[in-house]
């Protein structure tokens, strides 16, 4: 019950402070890219922000299905070939006996996004990657930077892939009274990733390696920093980012549909441009919290401590998202 909950122990600023999540990575061979699994079993829910989403058994997490609870989510580079790599995570999850019950056995359910990170000779994340990160996946602190699905990342590529710098995959972690709340990005934008300030920290770059913007000075309404909009259809395709909050608040798949959304806003704050024509950014809310066996509903828990964990959620994941590119590199990002 809410009541007997002991007081939370430190925290050690990841996804995995939170209680039933588990976290594992694995890079293909020759590196540019990986995938990284967070284990369960939890609880739920997607928020849909951009045109180009590359996903797998998305429908598992909506209201009306059947399936209670999911096993497992795979965030994975390679775009739509790295989907392949939930069939590993699948396998390893049969043979731990894990899934949804039915009369021929178990059968996990997976679901997976993907950032496009493709390159000439570069491999793809597939069921060998899947099963190594299932297997590596664990408690504590979480490996961030340039692992798992954030291997390939880069961000501010709206003058072109040389112009970008360094992406990855970030962590953080909050307390609200005596639940948890953790968050995890892969940060692999268009756009631009801010600072609190609103200054850029990573980016698009100058020739003189500062970084520029695509949104107009204060007053100018013209100057867009560098910005050629004739080059528009140069775009690169290889952009989104997967962004995860995660808590043991016992909410409902409708609860935590409404954490997805709120937590969402996370990305607007840091990234500029975000939610693009270009990009596929998602945002998993999951819930691995029990009351009485079962899960509590909005109402139950209150609908003004649901604002506040919206809230919380939503500055984690501001923090896992600037994570995910405080170690990056400002040089220019080769193809």
């Amino acid at each position: 019950m809410e009541g007997t909950r002991k007081p939370p122990s430190r925290l050690t600023g990841s996804i995995t402070d939170v209680p039933g999540i588990q976290v594992g990575h694995a890079t293909v061979r020759g590196g540019g890219s990986g995938c990284t699994v967070l284990l369960g079993p939890f609880r739920g829910a997607v928020d849909l922000g951009g045109a180009g989403t590359g996903s797998r058994e998305l429908e598992t997490l909506r209201p009306r299905h059947k399936v209670p609870q999911v096993d497992a989510l795979l965030l994975t580079g390679g775009s739509a070939f790295g989907l392949s790599a939930a069939s590993g995570v699948m396998a390893w999850l049969e043979e731990q006996g894990r899934g949804h019950p039915t009369p021929a056995g178990p059968v996990p359910i997976v679901p997976a996004a993907v950032i496009y990170d493709l390159a000439p000779e570069r491999g793809r994340p597939g069921l060998e990657e899947g099963y190594a990160a299932a297997e590596s996946g664990r408690r504590g602190s979480v490996q961030r930077g340039r692992v798992g699905a954030g291997t390939g990342a880069t961000v501010g590529k709206f003058l072109g892939i040389e112009r970008a710098s360094l992406g990855g995959l970030g962590t953080a972690s909050r307390r609200m009274e005596q639940w948890r709340v953790g968050a995890l990005a892969v940060v692999n934008a268009l756009g631009n990733v801010l600072g609190r300030d609103g200054v850029v920290v990573a980016g698009a770059q100058g020739e003189d390696g500062c970084f520029l913007s695509l949104e107009p000075e204060t007053g100018s309404g013209a100057d867009m920093g560098g910005w050629d909009q004739s080059k528009a259809a140069e775009i690169p395709e290889g952009n989104t980012t997967l962004a995860v909050v995660a808590t043991d608040v016992p909410l409902t798949q409708p609860a935590l549909g409404m954490l997805a959304r709120m937590a969402s806003a996370a990305l607007s704050r840091r990234i500029a441009p975000v939610f693009t024509p270009f990009d596929g950014d998602l945002t998993f809310a999951l819930s691995t919290g029990m009351v009485d066996g079962g899960f509590t509903s909005p109402a139950a828990f209150q609908q003004e401590r649901l604002l506040r964990l919206g809230v919380v959620a939503r500055e984690a994941l501001e923090d896992a998202i600037l994570d995910a590119v405080s170690e990056a590199s400002t040089a220019g990002v080769q193809k």
